[in-house]
């Protein structure tokens, strides 16, 4: 049985493409709302302490992005099944079917590259953008240099072409999913067993799906933001930025790197390991609700 997030709906919506998402659905209705995206290597449970607090206040909204958890893992018969573009129009869709036209849309890890396309692609529809821990994807190859590329050596891997990396995880799900939830939280006591356990399962089940997505981030992803750069576009709305000091770990300037595209930028940095949403969830709740109230 799938774990979701207590008091709200689980419930199933249409995507882009026929694809269809979980979601759980829960809150008050009575502020706009806000659509809530996971990251690697999770569902939208992450999301379920912060979420309960936003509920107060507002429709909350809380995804499985496709290719994760109780969502559709459609083939990746072509580059933009899993290119951030086509899963960005699938939160606008789901969205669209609770009739919601506009939205603040805040996302973590893979769900902030998703986020971070959607506000490039829908403008009119995302009012508020909030992004967790990372840097844009062409930020994030330029960035990634030297030893210090090791931190995302996952990353190299499931760039690779179709067949290796696969089996390669698959054989070994637990252990490869399980490294990241030991070795990228400061507080692992925050994630209780059940969570994690669900965790390593939902992953497990979709290592096929999960590699697409990285693997669409070292191509199409690549060369939409590369398109935006050449464009000069920029996120239109306000933008909040909650990260660990990645720019002192690894040498480059990250607000700088957030600030080229985000003119209207609140740029934080957090104590809290990778996973903030759950090891801080009132410091990340805060930064919504700033960033809401802007």
């Amino acid at each position: 049985m799938t774990l979701t997030i207590p008091g709200f709906d689980h419930i199933r919506l249409p995507g882009a493409d026929g694809v269809e998402l979980a979601a759980a659905v829960g809150g008050s209705g009575s502020g706009s709302p806000v659509v809530l995206l996971h990251g690697f290597p999770q569902t939208h449970l992450m999301w379920r302490h912060v979420a309960e607090r936003l509920a107060d206040e507002r429709t909350v909204i809380c995804p499985d992005l496709r290719g994760y958890g109780a969502s559709d893992k459609p083939a990746a018969t072509d580059p933009d099944v899993y290119a951030k573009r086509t899963m960005a129009a699938d939160v606008v869709t789901l969205a669209a079917a609770l009739g919601h036209e506009r939205f603040a849309l805040v996302g973590h890890d893979r769900g902030a590259l998703v986020a971070f396309r959607a506000g490039l692609d829908h403008p009119e529809t995302i009012t508020h953008l909030g992004i967790l821990d990372i840097v844009p994807t062409l930020d994030m190859w330029n960035v990634l240099r030297g030893v210090s590329a090791a931190v995302g050596y996952h990353l190299f891997l499931m760039a690779q072409p179709p067949g290796l990396p696969e089996t390669m995880i698959a054989g070994s799900a637990d252990a490869f999913f399980g490294s990241f939830l030991d070795a990228w939280a400061n507080d692992p006591t925050t994630m209780p067993e059940d969570v994690r356990a669900e965790y390593l399962r939902a992953s497990a089940a979709a290592v096929t799906s999960i590699v697409a997505d990285y693997r669409a981030s070292a191509g199409i992803d690549v060369t939409h933001d590369q398109a935006d750069l050449d464009a000069g576009s920029q996120l239109a709305m306000p933008v909040t930025v909650v990260q660990q000091d990645w720019g002192a770990q690894l040498g480059y300037d990250a607000a700088g790197v957030w600030k080229a595209w985000a003119p209207d930028l609140d740029h934080r940095l957090t104590r809290a390991g990778h996973f903030m949403a759950e090891e801080a969830p009132d410091e990340i709740t805060a930064a919504i609700r700033s960033l809401l109230a802007r």
